[in-house]
């Protein structure tokens, strides 16, 4: 199959990507690069530099490279930051996905697989979360991509297209050649193995007072290979003019103590850690019940275990201490 990955110079889309073609598709990589990275793209995948809003750019890219189905990763994600800049998440999340899927629709393009969040859920009222929890956002970043959901829904019912959102936790871990590398990053695991590696001086517990057995928030963490596996599942298995939801994880929370203590213990070197108040909008538990795509899909997550996740975050970041080129 031709698939055009949008934001495939991230960090989930280049793996993505990766797997894609592990698995015989032709890929088409589109990405503006305001955040990811040229050399993400994995060798073998077409390249275009340019917005998911831009018509003209998306058409001839579909027109040249014969695309057949996109997977959406392009967005902008960080929760604070939609907080203090809820226009720009409305633009490029929301807008940015009509815009995309406008033009796919112009091109016949009927399959499309959306990267969306467990940030629709806020403060869930059960925990596993699965796909019939109530949507209730906590967040513009959140409501951004409640917006897109919603929106496929009704174009699903009303111009034949196929969707499927796929609403995974905490990615983590890399692949031998691909990793994570986000400017400024904000993720736990890279964080706290920036401080292993002597580039940070401690990293920062918030809130040690939640109703878990440590005290500290507990989150699901799922490796990047394992989500880029759902994301080809999704995509090989989608039809057009049908609709899928699936929620991602392990199943399994681990907070925040035992995450920088299996950093120590993957890395060997000591850690320093500091006590920091809660972050608003930061529910106790967050834990996903992936049982849908395993019986629908037949999804498996082979790398379940947390050392195992950090070590291969630890393993290509030893290779890259910098990161990506500039």
């Amino acid at each position: 199959m031709n698939i055009l990955v949008t934001g495939g110079a991230g960090y989930i889309g280049s793996i993505t990507a990766e797997r894609l073609l592990e698995r015989g598709h032709r890929v088409v990589v589109l990405d503006d690069l305001s955040t990811g990275h040229r050399d993400a793209v994995p060798a073998g995948a077409a390249f275009v530099e340019g917005d998911v809003a831009d018509p003209g750019r998306v058409g001839a890219a579909l027109e040249e490279h014969g695309v057949e189905a996109a997977l959406h990763f392009a967005a902008v994600s960080l929760v604070g930051e939609s907080m203090e800049r809820p226009l720009r998440y409305f633009r490029n999340n929301t807008g940015g996905s009509l815009a995309l899927v406008e033009t796919l629709l112009a091109h016949d393009v009927r399959r499309f697989v959306l990267s969306s969040t467990a940030a629709l859920f806020g403060t869930p009222a059960r925990v596993p979360i699965d796909e019939d929890a109530e949507v209730r956002p906590e967040s513009v970043y959140g409501e951004s991509k409640a917006l897109v959901e919603r929106m496929l829904h009704w174009l699903q019912r009303t111009a034949g297209l196929g969707y499927a959102t796929l609403r995974y936790f905490n990615a983590a871990g890399a692949s031998s050649a691909l990793g994570e590398d986000h400017r400024p990053e904000t993720h736990l695991i890279p964080l706290v193995l920036q401080v292993a590696a002597g580039r940070r001086e401690r990293i920062a517990v918030f809130g040690e007072d939640y109703p878990t057995p440590d005290g500290t928030a507990v989150r699901d963490y799922i490796h990047v290979l394992d989500l880029a596996e759902a994301h080809v599942l999704a995509v090989e298995a989608l039809a057009p003019g049908e609709a899928r939801a699936y929620n991602l994880g392990n199943g399994e929370g681990f907070s925040v103590r035992e995450v920088i203590e299996v950093c120590r213990r993957v890395t060997g070197r000591a850690i320093e850690q500091q006590t920091a108040p809660r972050r608003a909008g930061d529910p106790p538990v967050l834990v996903a019940d992936a049982e849908r795509i395993r019986r629908e899909l037949g999804w498996q997550p082979q790398h379940r275990d947390l050392e195992a996740i950090v070590a291969s975050a630890w393993a290509w970041a030893q290779a890259h201490p910098d990161g990506y080129p500039a």
